[in-house]
C-alpha cells in the first residue's frame, strides 16, 4: 500500500467493479433470495440478524457496518445487535430466530457435520420447510456478499456527523 493525500491505496482489486456482469449476477441472487423470504415469512428483521451473523463469523467489517444500518432501521435494537454474537447465552431471540441464526452458522462453515444436523433439528421443531429454505438462501448469499467484500478489502469509513 502506499499513501495519497485520500489515505492509503490499497492494491486489492474491487472484484464487483472489476467484474461487474458477476456482480450484477450476484445481486440479481440477493433479489430473488430477498423475495424467496418475505414469501416464506421470514421478516426483514430475521434476515438481517442472519446477514449480520454470518458477517460476524466471516468478519467482513463493510457487510457488518451495511447490515447493522439496516437492521436498526427494520426496528431492531441496539441490545440485541451488541449481544448477537452471543445469542446462544441470551433470553433475546425467539426460538424461531434461534433456528435461523443456528442454520446460518451451519451454512457458514458447512465442514461442521455435527453443527448441521444440530441446526436442523433445530429448525424443524420452529420453521417450516420455506423458512428453512429462505433462512440458508439468506446465508449463502450474504457468505457470498462477505466474500467479495472481503477480497476486495472494501473500506468502512466514517460517517460525517450532521
Amino acid at each position: 500500500m502506499s499513501d495519497t493525500a485520500a489515505g492509503p491505496v490499497s492494491k486489492r482489486v474491487f472484484i464487483d467493479k472489476q467484474s461487474p456482469k458477476a456482480y450484477h449476477a450476484l445481486t440479481g441472487t440477493a433479489e430473488a433470495v430477498r423475495a424467496v423470504a418475505a414469501d416464506a415469512g421470514l421478516d426483514r428483521t430475521l434476515v438481517e440478524l442472519i446477514n449480520l451473523r454470518v458477517s460476524q463469523v466471516n468478519g467482513c467489517a463493510y457487510c457488518l457496518d451495511v447490515h447493522t444500518r439496516a437492521a436498526l432501521r427494520a426496528g431492531d435494537t441496539t441490545r440485541r445487535l451488541g449481544v448477537l454474537a452471543a445469542w446462544r447465552d441470551t433470553e433475546l431471540f425467539t426460538a424461531r430466530e434461534r433456528a435461523a441464526l443456528a442454520l446460518a452458522e451451519a451454512a457458514t462453515e458447512p465442514a461442521n457435520a455435527a453443527a448441521q444436523e444440530s441446526a436442523y433439528d433445530t429448525a424443524r421443531q420452529a420453521l417450516t420447510d420455506d423458512e428453512i429454505s429462505a433462512a440458508i438462501w439468506v446465508a449463502i448469499t450474504i457468505n457470498a456478499f462477505n466474500r467479495v467484500s472481503i477480497m476486495s478489502k472494501h473500506p468502512v469509513r466514517a460517517i460525517p456527523q450532521q
